[in-house]
């Protein structure tokens, strides 16, 4: 892995992407694994699809591990970096991705599930920042957001709360494992549909940003990578939801 203070070249490099075996997730470490870095698939419950991902990477030709954990768990959490690191050896590249996205308002969220969604959604991708940059070596790290931090999400409050605490976490990081590692995010907006929704959805609310379409998974990707090898970049959030963070949630309360 080639890098020069906190500039991190891609190919030759180890990635962790977290929940990536589905989804966004999947398409991040394919995305990685064509650019030539090798790659950890975690995952919890997927490992049908963690294995088709192993499987299409080192069809790449770079090298690929699935890696199962519960980041609900603090100490699977906690063990997760040193675990990749005795499978694939230092990671370079981390991309916290994984998340969990449960109804209820604020006026019904319960302690458990705000609590795991804390504990998945923030407190888990802090432990692996931090035991990335207990490593010692140049890293680049990249959270995955949600374009709602900048409003709000009443539908899923417990969710909305996990990722603007998330968005602390990235700031404060990038201040304090800085200058060997740089932490930045990427906030997603009307992309994907939720599981068990159709392209109505997106059809639906495609008014609520300002460009008036859904965004694609390949558009998230590249601003991944761009965070991923933008080596005099640090601390930053890309919201990659057609502005809608500009506009507000307007009429489309709970999407």
């Amino acid at each position: 892995m080639e890098k020069r203070g906190s500039l991190i070249q891609i190919a030759g490099a180890t990635a962790l992407v977290t929940g990536g075996a589905r989804r966004i997730g999947r398409a991040i470490a394919l995305a990685l694994a064509k650019r030539g870095a090798n790659i950890v698939v975690h995952h919890l419950t997927s490992a049908d699809e963690a294995a088709r991902v192993v499987e299409e990477a080192r069809a790449l030709g770079v090298s690929a591990w699935p890696l199962r954990a519960d980041l609900g768990d603090w100490a699977e959490a906690e063990a997760l970096i040193a675990r990749a690191i005795k499978q694939a050896g230092p990671i370079g590249i981390l991309v916290n991705n994984a998340s969990v996205w449960r109804r209820g308002s604020i006026a019904e969220a319960s302690p458990a599930q705000i609590a795991e969604h804390t504990q998945v959604n923030a407190t888990a991708p802090l432990q692996l920042i931090r035991a990335v940059a207990a490593q010692g070596i140049a890293a680049s790290v990249v959270n995955l957001l949600d374009a709602r931090v900048a409003d709000r999400d009443r539908a899923h409050a417990a969710y909305h709360l996990s990722k603007r605490v998330l968005v602390d976490i990235t700031r404060r990081c990038a201040v304090e494992f800085a200058p060997l590692v740089r932490v930045n995010a990427v906030a997603p907006g009307l992309v994907l549909p939720p599981e068990g929704q159709g392209a109505e959805y997106l059809e639906r609310l495609k008014h609520t940003n300002l460009l008036g379409r859904a965004g694609t998974v390949e558009e998230v990707v590249a601003a991944v990578l761009f965070l991923l090898e933008a080596g005099f970049t640090t601390g930053q959030v890309i919201f990659v939801d057609g502005g809608r963070h500009l506009k507000g949630p307007g009429d489309a309360p709970g999407q």
